[in-house]
């Protein structure tokens, strides 16, 4: 099997026992990240539209130590601990992804998340 092991110091570590993301047959998969800042592993902010952007910039990052980047991503997993910011985070998501199709987004309502976030996002890219 073809894989390989990303890490990058520009996306928050690993808070459990998993990769950042794996490389597999020119496809990316990362684990989810959620809105800590890097280089202190501390939540950037209590906003959730802040939160959302940070969660991206991490996911970007990561994809990016791969040589890809968030753009390329083909479908992205979004847990949400409040469905009602629906229309907040479709509004990141537009920015986001302004010029360019959007990728694939399944958007899931849980009852936690690590560290008491209110969103965690995987991704799926292509290098």
């Amino acid at each position: 099997m073809n894989r390989k092991t990303i890490f990058t110091k520009d996306a928050p570590s690993a808070i459990g026992y998993y990769s950042q993301a794996i490389i597999s047959n020119d496809m990316v998969f990362t684990a989810g990240q959620i809105p800590l800042d890097p280089k202190t592993g501390e939540v950037i902010s209590d906003n959730f539209t802040q939160q959302v952007e940070q969660t991206l910039i991490n996911i970007d990052a990561v994809l990016q130590e791969t040589g890809t980047n968030l753009l390329n991503s083909i479908k992205l997993t979004v847990f949400i601990t409040d469905l009602d910011k629906y229309p907040e985070l479709n509004a990141v998501f537009k920015q986001q992804f302004e010029n360019v199709e959007p990728p694939a987004r399944s958007v899931v309502e849980v009852s936690a998340l690590p560290k008491n976030v209110q969103v965690e996002i995987d991704c799926i890219a292509t290098l």
